[in-house]
């Protein structure tokens, strides 16, 4: 079965992310698109093909992958909108909302749908998201068709739904987290020297790079390191005077503190 018709439930932040991925990635018609969003007059998507719509029964009616990407406290409530439209011949769902676990949309469905959970994060927009998909148990031609929607935005993997939290702090929170370590760098790169503009473009091709060297080596970051910090060297001097500041500790006491702040 070939699925084409897409709806996204939802244009906040990440539902605007995903769509401007695949249409900067140009593999699917945009007339085969359509998108829900309260005020259509304002939405960034008027002018391209894409069909913007508020209702969303109609945009499940009209398409076959339906990506839900609403706040967690208005997932239920679309949900109850929606299900009496559902075909399992027809439709999956594909849900990027934070914290509503694949049992409970298809308990509140109250039909077998195929329903998988996605995790992406607004990288999506420059085709540049880690994904992370989970399903339990859903056939591998459906779990293909999500994948290769998927894949326009990004990297992709499948995980355990036991981690789809943990996935959102590491992929979704994690852009914020690299973005604020980017914003540091740059002030000191102000303060010994450069203009603004200079120290971004220097700062944000680095950490491209330092990305990239890990990528493409599949080596441990320490491996890494190791290459550039030569002894009594400014490198690392530099990293110990960051490190005697909590650099490591305060990192990973973040990515917990979000972690549990998810989990409750």
């Amino acid at each position: 079965m070939a699925y084409k018709k897409i709806a996204v439930l939802g244009c906040g932040n990440i539902g605007m992310s995903i769509i401007e991925g695949i249409l900067r990635k140009k593999n699917i018609d945009q007339g085969d698109i359509i998108a829900t969003k309260r005020n259509v007059d304002n939405s960034a998507l008027k002018g391209s093909a894409i069909r913007i719509i508020t209702e969303n029964i109609q945009a499940v009616r009209d398409s076959e992958l339906i990506i839900i990407a609403v706040k967690s406290y208005n997932f239920i409530d679309l949900l109850k909108e929606i299900k009496n439209y559902l075909d399992p011949q027809k439709h999956i769902i594909i849900s990027v909302t934070t914290g509503i676990s694949i049992g409970r949309i298809k308990n509140e469905t109250d039909v077998r749908i195929p329903v998988f959970r996605a995790m992406p994060n607004i990288s999506a927009s420059v085709n540049s998201s880690v994904t992370c998909i989970s399903h339990n148990g859903e056939d591998i031609e459906k779990a293909e068709a999500v994948k290769s929607l998927l894949d326009n935005i990004g990297t992709t993997m499948f995980i355990e739904e036991q981690l789809m939290e943990s996935a959102t702090i590491l992929g979704s929170c994690g852009v914020a987290f690299v973005l604020r370590f980017i914003r540091a760098m740059i002030q000191g790169g102000i303060q010994i020297g450069f203009d603004a503009a200079t120290a971004s473009s220097i700062v944000n091709n680095t950490v491209k790079g330092a990305a990239e060297l890990l990528i493409e080596g599949h080596q441990h970051p320490e491996k890494e390191i190791d290459r550039v910090t030569t002894p009594k060297g400014c490198t690392i001097v530099g990293l110990n005077e960051m490190e005697h500041n909590g650099f490591s500790s305060s990192l990973i006491k973040g990515i917990v503190a979000s972690f549990e702040r998810i989990e409750r």
